[in-house]
């Protein structure tokens, strides 16, 4: 029989550490943070993390394990994840699964493949110098030309992800999405717990929850790490809040076009997450 493992998921702002917690104070659980920015130190107001007397006593992993220039990929996070799986249904315990990226969670409930993508340093060069010369829109009607299923899930400003799945198209001759649909038997004995609400209220809490992170001090938050010598470049600054945030220290934006500029952002992403997770 395979082990248990709860899963909760559901878009950004929907409650899902709150429910986490009290579920896991209930059942003797632990939780593993499946979030790609809560992995990174000092990144805490702008992607909500529970401060410690909020986790009220239940363990939480792969929180604040990699400094802000080190690099990390969901082969690395299947991996981590799965041993901590472990770790806890060895302590007797029961696993939870918390967080809104639905590949991260995906890559560890589902055999999931990676591919091979040697020598994939020189077409993402090609694309960043694409980018950077202002082809953005060229290089996402790319990859919706060729992997529409991917491009859906992906935003057409993350070059990073938009760059990886057109490395594994062209090194692999397979389409990024196909990785994703294959071997759909989960590894695990599977509770999965999604929460959402009806769009109009979903976007209220998000709304909110932006509010709250510039009030609590995200601009400070950026300045700190930025004093620490970290470059605004890093792939943690080109995420919600913290991109806005940066634009607006760059006179891009005034303040008030920052947090408007972050809670449009956050709605689209909240708009994908809801689809990614309604096709799991």
């Amino acid at each position: 029989m395979t082990s248990p493992l709860v899963v909760i998921a559901g878009p950004t702002a929907a409650g899902k550490s709150e429910l986490a917690v009290e579920l896991a104070q209930k059942l003797q659980g632990e939780i593993i943070s499946a979030d790609s920015v809560q992995l990174y130190k000092y990144f805490d107001i702008g992607t909500a993390k529970l401060k410690l007397e909020e986790q009220r006593g239940v363990p939480h992993h792969l929180i604040d394990i990699l400094d802000p220039d080190q690099d990390f990929s969901v082969a690395q996070f299947q991996s981590l994840a799965r041993h901590k799986i472990r770790e806890i249904q060895e302590r007797g315990k029961l696993p939870f699964l918390v967080g809104g990226t639905g590949l991260y969670i995906q890559a560890v409930v589902y055999p999931f493949e990676f591919p091979d993508t040697k020598g994939y340093q020189v077409i993402r060069k090609d694309l960043r110098r694409m980018w950077g010369d202002g082809k953005q829109e060229e290089i996402y009607q790319k990859l919706k030309d060729i992997d529409p299923a991917s491009a859906e899930r992906i935003d057409p400003h993350d070059f990073r992800r938009i760059s990886r799945a057109l490395e594994v198209y062209y090194l692999t001759g397979r389409l990024f999405s196909s990785y994703q649909q294959d071997n759909k038997k989960p590894l695990y004995r599977v509770e999965m717990v999604g929460i959402t609400y009806q769009r109009p209220e979903l976007y209220r809490r998000i709304e909110k929850r932006v509010d709250k992170m510039f009030a609590e001090g995200l601009e400070d938050e950026v300045r700190s790490i930025l004093n620490k010598g970290y470059s605004k470049e890093l792939k943690p600054f080109q995420t919600l809040g913290y991109k806005q945030v940066i634009q607006y220290l760059e006179g891009d934006y005034d303040l008030a076009e920052a947090i408007a500029e972050a809670k449009k952002a956050t709605r689209r992403y909240a708009k994908r997450q809801l689809t990614w997770f309604r096709r799991d």
